[in-house]
């Protein structure tokens, strides 16, 4: 899984439709997602962090989840299904002990951009699945890419297959598992580039 930042709010050029960015970490890869400008509205909300005279949806959402003990973990946007996001909301047990806390683990399904929007609200962390990444990221930096790409091909020409090998059961002992979040994901929305 990659940690992904909101890098902004932007318009397709074509349809006028807004799109928040959603960037890695490095800063070289950025996913853009298509809202309608509701939802627009409730992201920038959320990264201007100012406080409505009433509160908006997703604020009333951030208090309803107070109110029930409930703490926001992280968002994972994991799939893309028939040109949709999924979403799935990590949440938790706000305060108690281990056993009661591991118990009130919660996996719900959101849209991407309410998942979004509520993270910006709590401070929750976003992921998303390196395959979503792969299939939906556009560079951001395009000549470090191509010396990527390039420094990869020089490191495959220059090593056997025996050696890649060996690395990999170094790096991947025996019984370990592959880094992946514990429970299955499960799907929310929002459509990816067209």
């Amino acid at each position: 899984m990659i940690e992904m930042h909101v890098a902004g709010i932007g318009l397709d050029a074509a349809s006028r439709s807004p799109i928040v960015l959603l960037r890695d970490s490095s800063g070289r890869r950025q996913v853009p997602i298509w809202i309608d400008q509701a939802q627009a509205q409730n992201i920038l909300a959320g990264l201007r962090d100012e406080a409505p005279s009433r509160p908006l949806s997703h604020d009333l959402m951030v208090s309803l989840l107070e109110a029930g003990g409930l703490r926001l973990d992280r968002v994972i946007i994991h799939t893309i299904e028939a040109s949709t996001f999924r979403a799935v909301l990590k949440l938790s047990q706000a305060a108690g002990d281990g056993a009661a806390e591991e118990a009130a683990r919660l996996e719900l399904d959101a849209r991407p951009s309410d998942a979004i929007a509520l993270a910006l609200r709590t401070g929750s962390s976003i992921w998303m699945l390196e395959e979503v990444v792969a299939d939906a990221s556009i560079p951001v930096d395009a000549e470090a890419d191509a010396e990527d790409q390039d420094n990869f091909r020089r490191f495959l020409d220059s090593t056997s297959p025996a050696e890649l090998v060996r690395h990999l059961k170094q790096s991947h002992p025996e019984g370990e598992q592959d880094g992946e979040e514990p429970g299955g994901e499960e799907p929310g929305s929002d459509t990816p580039a067209p």
